[in-house]
């Protein structure tokens, strides 16, 4: 397929700068693949979806404020470092996005808050790439206290506004557990406490695994052609339970619902010869574009991406194409909020 056939015009008012009130009472839309019925619901009707012995599979990274402003030695200009990651964690080795670049060079000295952090322009890696190294003495968890004391919640730029205290909670999902990404796993933003207990009760399982999502995942596609657009690598991880949990799920016949396009790419990631999941760690460059045939999940809850992105390649990969490019213009229709606040999607 071409990148043309993934545009479409999204209205400013429809991109999300605030998350719903509550988490689980965002807008859900539910595609049926078979009929190609479309429904409106609210994001906590999810539970009438599942039965029991159905698996939810969840990306369990958690967001650290990657975002850091400081200032450069002698001149005292202010720069933007986003973190992007960590190379080295005995050097406290950094792989970075700096602004303005053209100011950045190797050899300046980067100081942040009252000097509490400083680092050292190692290398150029792209146009506004950077390899930096934090001149830091104590351990990697006092490092990782300094960068959350300093540093900000990476939003997404088209998000105009500072990020706010409530951000760092809501940028956040409710069950992040390993430290490693700089955007949200956004599909899972929706989910409280008692609605995984009410999915829990019904008798669905609920199971993770690890991928750290990297600027990458939102970098602009800009060759025609899509078999010619390379991803950036991400690490993540698919663990001994996971394995088990979705293995004897999909022996039973039952749904294996993908939470979010990164749940689903780092199932994809792992996927044995006999078309079952298989423990893996490392990195992955998959890219997911229509058409695709899916090997593990047959449920996935997404939100409503921007035109042209991966993420929405995606969800035309599992939905269907022309279903799926409908049910975005019956979401501009009936005003459905997009992107990382916004609302969310189930495609069964």
């Amino acid at each position: 397929m071409k990148l043309s056939e993934f545009k479409f015009d999204l209205p400013t008012g429809l991109m999300a700068m605030y998350p719903a009130e509550n988490r689980d009472e965002s807008r859900l839309m539910v595609i049926n693949r078979a009929t190609g019925e479309i429904e409106h619901k609210v994001f906590k009707d999810v539970v009438n979806y599942f039965e029991e012995g159905d698996v939810l599979v969840a990306n369990n990274t958690r967001v650290f404020p990657a975002r850091l402003y400081g200032r450069k030695e002698k001149t005292g200009a202010k720069i933007e470092v986003f973190l992007l990651r960590e190379l080295n964690e005995e050097m406290h080795l950094w792989d970075v996005l700096v602004d303005p670049a053209r100011k950045i060079r190797v050899g300046n000295k980067l100081y942040f808050g009252e000097g509490d952090l400083v680092a050292e322009v190692i290398d150029n890696t792209t146009s506004r790439g950077r390899t930096i190294r934090f001149l830091f003495d104590g351990t990697d968890e006092e490092f990782y206290k300094t960068i959350d004391t300093l540093g900000e919640t990476p939003l997404p730029k088209y998000i105009d506004r500072p990020a706010e205290e409530s951000d760092r909670e809501r940028f956040q999902t409710i069950y992040a557990k390993h430290k490693g990404a700089v955007a949200a796993p956004t599909a899972g933003l929706h989910f409280t406490e008692q609605l995984l207990k009410r999915l829990e009760i019904k008798g669905v399982e609920k199971t993770d695994i690890t991928l750290h999502i990297g600027l990458g995942t939102f970098r602009p596609v800009d060759v025609e052609d899509l078999t010619k657009h390379k991803m950036d690598s991400e690490n993540f991880q698919v663990g001994p339970e996971t394995v088990e949990i979705v293995n004897r799920a999909i022996d039973q016949k039952k749904k294996v619902c993908a939470v979010g396009t990164t749940s689903m790419r780092a199932l994809e990631s792992a996927v044995s010869a006999s078309g079952r999941l298989k423990e893996k760690q490392g990195w992955t460059d998959k890219f997911i574009f229509p058409p695709y045939e899916f090997k593990i999940c047959s449920a996935m809850i997404t939100n409503f991406h921007a035109p042209e992105s991966t993420l929405l390649m995606m969800a035309c990969a599992f939905g269907g194409y022309d279903l799926v490019m409908k049910a975005y213009e019956i979401a501009k229709k009936e005003k459905y909020r997009f992107l990382t606040y916004g609302d969310a999607m189930l495609i069964i």
